[in-house]
């Protein structure tokens, strides 16, 4: 699919490998695009317009910052507005943020870094109150309090939700009224190609292809010193996702060329409640949200069983790697090629109160939840992982900061608490305003010239279905060693006739498609058991004397193409990412594997105490 044939994924081990040397440097890589035709300036980029990235944009340019948004459709068309649920906070009460820590903490099976957990729930609750300050309007109760609900994993009701079920369009309605009423700049219908970087390997800014007509079209650039990616998750690498269709990986792509870890790629959010279209559904799929289990709703079998009863203490509320494996498990001994969700006990009028969105799409795919049970499958859904941050949102590559889906900052561990994304994203997204307010703007630097980076060859347009098909075959719910190996081989082999395609938004999609393709299956076949949201049918334990720690990847390249190079902490401490200097020390050939990981745990240093190495 690629011209990198040389090599496939190392073998899994039973235990982390130490560190091997790679035949291959650490690099800046590129995609392969025509130069900028046109360019313009600012303090901050930021890309992507979820709650992370319009969050950031607002608080910065609150306090003067000119700052630019760029986005790949429209400005409200994001992953936050198809998000169903709500927003976790301890907001009720009797709940409290230790509460919530506590709920998060057992998620996260053991991988989930406290500091960034215990930052997430004891801010989280005035974030969610300055979001309603900023315009978003949460269901009430009767006594005018917000309305809360439950989802898996949490024990309390702490769920706040706007329109019933279609929270994440309220919060993208008032965050784009704000951004609009500021008057910050949006570049529409953009994909963002490359971080830009000067002569020091600092950030300063991007190159984007726009796609149409208007002020700014073709291939140009944003020069800014400070660049936040904001730009979702990767939901289509897999053929059936409740992502939008823009969720291609772009950010967590854009940051391995440019030299950043990413970490934590394999834990792979399944939702277990999408509905299901037939075997041969494809791209996004619409999500059942756990809110209706959390009303009271069941799963049950073909024969109207309750199958997560007894298969753990909270039934249909456990966790979601619990539900999602309780329902592949029941559709194996059965099997069926999905399962059903029961909430006709709801009645009419609650359905079109609570659930009116989802009321209305399984409507118009011939599905009456008030007289029948809803066909459901688990579906891709969430990254947990993603670009390696510290608590403050700062990646390896100075200037260079991710937040939301995109980025890794220990929050989700192993597996994302239900409702805690939207408040990650708000959270953290202020904690990088703060930190690029923190200092004085600075004008950009120059770029330094693109011809010192490695180009990637372009997939060609029949990639997208292939790569689709091997990730979900071989990477998807269920994962071994060998259907990992598999995956890793067909990633790894060239086109047909060694068709590359045209510079391109199609095939820069799918390029990004297929490196995050390809780190994914490296970590996935490191990880030799089952944890939280990965589930390894030849390790089906999990191993916390040699697996309770993270894996950090980072993107190595050679005249033949790139490889992922994939490492462990020593446990399961988060701590800052790697500075791009020191990880290129850590990974040169002939490197003292010593003297690197010095050089990473002095340049990691921030003296934050919330904030530790590896």
């Amino acid at each position: 699919m690629t011209a990198t044939p040389r090599r496939a994924a190392p073998a899994p081990a039973p235990h982390p490998p130490a560190d091997a040397e790679p035949p291959a440097a650490p690099g800046p890589v590129a995609v392969l695009g025509p130069e900028p035709s046109w360019a313009t300036a600012a303090d901050v980029v930021v890309v992507g317009s979820g709650i992370a990235g319009l969050t950031v944009a607002l608080r910065c340019a609150e306090a003067g910052r000119r700052t630019v948004v760029v986005t790949k459709a429209l400005l409200d068309d994001g992953s936050t507005r198809w998000a169903q649920g709500g927003i976790a906070a301890a907001l009720g009460p009797g709940d409290t943020p230790e509460q919530h820590r506590d709920d998060s903490l057992t998620a996260g099976a053991g991988l989930c870094d406290e500091a960034a957990v215990r930052t997430l729930v004891t801010e989280g609750p005035d974030a969610v109150r300055r979001l309603i300050a900023t315009g978003a309007r949460f269901d009430t109760a009767d006594d005018g309090t917000i309305a809360l609900t439950r989802e898996g994993g949490h024990h309390r009701r702490r769920i706040a939700h706007a329109g019933g079920d279609a929270t994440g369009a309220e919060i993208s309605r008032a965050l784009v009224a704000a951004v609009r009423a500021a008057g910050i700049e949006v570049v529409e219908h953009a994909l963002a190609l490359d971080l830009l970087t000067d002569a020091d390997g600092r950030a300063a800014g991007v190159s984007l292809h726009v796609m149409g007509e208007g002020r700014h079209d073709g291939v140009g650039a944003v020069h800014a010193p400070v660049v936040v990616l904001a730009t979702g998750g990767m939901g289509q690498v897999f053929s059936a996702t409740t992502n939008p269709a823009v969720s291609t990986g772009d950010g967590v792509a854009l940051a391995l060329r440019a030299g950043a870890e990413v970490s934590d790629l394999e834990f792979v959010q399944f939702h277990p409640t999408v509905l299901w279209l037939g075997p041969d559904a494809q791209g996004q799929q619409p999500l059942i949200s756990e809110a209706v289990r959390g009303e009271g709703a069941h799963l049950v079998d073909g024969d109207g069983g309750r199958f997560m009863v007894g298969r753990h203490e909270l039934a249909e509320l456990a966790p979601r790697d619990i539900v999602a494996k309780g329902i592949m498990r029941r559709m194996r001994e059965t099997g069926a090629s999905h399962m059903y969700l029961d909430g006709r006990h709801f009645g009419a009028a609650m359905w079109e109160r609570r659930f009116p969105t989802i009321l209305a799409s399984c409507r118009s795919h011939g599905i009456d939840p008030v007289t029948e049970p809803i066909p459901v499958a688990p579906a891709a859904h969430y990254a947990s992982g993603g670009v390696r941050t510290d608590l403050r949102g700062r990646t390896g590559v100075p200037g260079l900061y991710a937040c939301g889906e995109v980025a890794c900052t220990g929050v989700h561990g192993a597996n994302r608490l239900a409702s805690n994304s939207l408040l990650e994203g708000l959270v953290f997204a202020e904690r990088i305003a703060a930190d690029c307010l923190a200092e004085p703007a600075r004008p950009p630097a120059p770029v330094a010239p693109a011809a010192a980076a490695a180009r990637l060859p372009l997939p060609p347009p029949e990639a997208r279905g292939e790569i689709q098909r091997v990730m979900s075959e071989g990477a998807g719910v269920l994962r071994s060693a060998a259907s990992l190996a598999a995956a890793a081989a067909a990633l790894a082999a060239p086109p047909p006739g060694g068709k590359t395609g045209d510079p391109g938004v199609e095939a820069w999609e799918n390029a990004n498609l297929l490196l995050v393709a390809r780190v994914l299956v490296a970590a996935a076949a490191r990880r030799t058991e089952t944890r939280g949201c990965h589930w390894r049918e030849d390790h089906p334990e999990a191993d916390d004397a040699a697996w309770r720690r993270h894996l950090l990847v980072t993107l190595a390249h050679d005249p033949d193409g790139t490889l992922p190079l994939v490492r462990s902490t020593e446990g399961p401490t988060f701590g800052p990412p790697t500075p791009w200097p020191a990880a290129a020390a850590r990974h040169a050939p002939g490197a003292a594997p010593a003297a690197a990981d010095a050089a990473a745990r002095h340049a990691g240093s921030t003296g934050d105490p919330e904030e530790s190495t590896s």
